[in-house]
């Protein structure tokens, strides 16, 4: 098939702040347009230029840039780009499929009207958004939707939560679920750990890195597991404050600050870690969370990523809000059993498996879930 993805924000900005990137091949969508050329399909990704890279770069798909309009007022809560909805006006018969990121975008809304019989929407969100106390999610999700975008052939969400929201307000939405899949051969599994476990993030205040740090510092203090460090991987405006925190917990010797890695280097740290480590404050999806589980490296968070239930009922690690030294522990514990988990699940990660998914959500043919693994 020729397939149309339109996905203008590439990845997440910080209070507002686009930053630049060298390359956007690790993006999460990027991969996900390689999972569809993998699997027989003609891919083209439609994004706005903020997020195109600082230096040149050939994809292995087309992608197309469009300058965005009332950056001020809309951001990339709700991004506009009045070129972009005129080319997909003037070129949505050239494809067969047509991949919206989300309902709440004006791009959805287009496809609603013009093409609704070759578009699937991937929902991410999982509540209404919170700007000005969510009034125009809403306003859109019980107006807009019913009188615009009810013909669209299918939803399919990226989690359970966001299908349960989105299932409201669109007839179409399917029980599966597909979340992101990424590029697995770039990535080594191991079974072998060393006594270590680790975080990888930017290092700034909506990712709460020093929440990890406060709860490694009561784990370290289990008898037999004093010996154990914690890798930090990233950088950002807090990494002073981070550092001066695990001087001040006594954890000088034990947290280790690893900086910036390429993809390959932080692979080779995260597969040999005995869990991956998520306390953020607001990320819906995390492209590290698949990277540790196909790495062999289950993951502990809280419930706030997506990818929480399907952590929990799968047995990749343990989601929790509020988790703390008893989980991390549990986890080391039963680490066999998590990252047996965890390589079982593997290729059901991969980006090709998940464009099978999502292409066979679009012709109708649902495919049957992952089951849960026991202990």
């Amino acid at each position: 098939m020729k397939i149309l993805v339109i996905n203008p924000v590439l990845y997440t900005s910080n209070n507002g702040v686009i930053p630049q990137v060298k390359t956007i091949k690790d993006t999460m969508i990027y991969s996900m347009c390689l999972g569809l050329k993998k699997t027989g399909n003609d891919v083209t990704l439609l994004a706005i230029d903020d997020y195109m890279p600082t230096q040149p770069e050939a994809y292995d798909v087309d992608v197309l840039w469009f300058k965005a309009n009332l950056k001020r007022v809309l951001k990339d809560a709700l991004p506009l780009s009045v070129a972009m909805l005129k080319w997909i006006r003037k070129n949505h018969c050239r494809y067969d499929m047509i991949l919206a990121s989300e309902t709440f975008m004006f791009h959805s809304l287009l496809c609603g009207i013009v093409c609704p019989e070759k578009t699937l929407i991937w929902q991410e969100l999982n509540v209404h958004q919170r700007k000005f106390h969510q009034l125009p999610s809403k306003f859109w999700h019980k107006v807009i939707v019913p009188l615009f975008m009810r013909r669209i052939k299918v939803v399919v969400g990226r989690s359970a939560s966001a299908r349960d929201f989105i299932g409201q307000y669109m007839p179409h939405t399917v029980a599966t679920i597909v979340d992101h899949g990424i590029d697995i051969e770039k990535f080594e599994c191991s079974t072998v750990k060393k006594r270590q476990v680790i975080s990888s993030s930017q290092l700034i205040f909506r990712k709460n890195v020093d929440g990890i740090i406060k709860k490694f510092a009561q784990f370290h203090h289990y008898k037999g597991y004093e010996d154990i460090k914690l890798l930090i991987a990233g950088r950002g405006d807090e990494e002073e404050k981070l550092k001066d925190l695990a001087h001040a917990l006594g954890l000088t010797d034990y947290v280790q600050f690893l900086g910036f890695l390429p993809q390959q280097e932080l692979n080779r740290y995260i597969k040999d870690s005995y869990c991956f480590l998520i306390n953020t404050r607001r990320d819906l999806n995390m492209v590290s969370i698949p990277e540790s589980i196909v790495s062999g490296t289950p993951v502990v968070t809280n419930m706030v990523p997506a990818l929480s239930g399907e952590i929990n009922r799968l047995q990749l690690g343990i989601a929790k809000d509020n988790w703390g030294a008893d989980e991390l522990k549990h986890v080391i514990d039963n680490n066999h059993t998590y990252v047996k988990n965890c390589v079982r699940y593997r290729q059901q990660m991969s980006a090709e498996h998940q464009a099978r998914s999502l292409t066979a959500c679009f012709n109708g043919n649902e495919p049957q879930q992952g089951q849960a693994e026991t202990k």
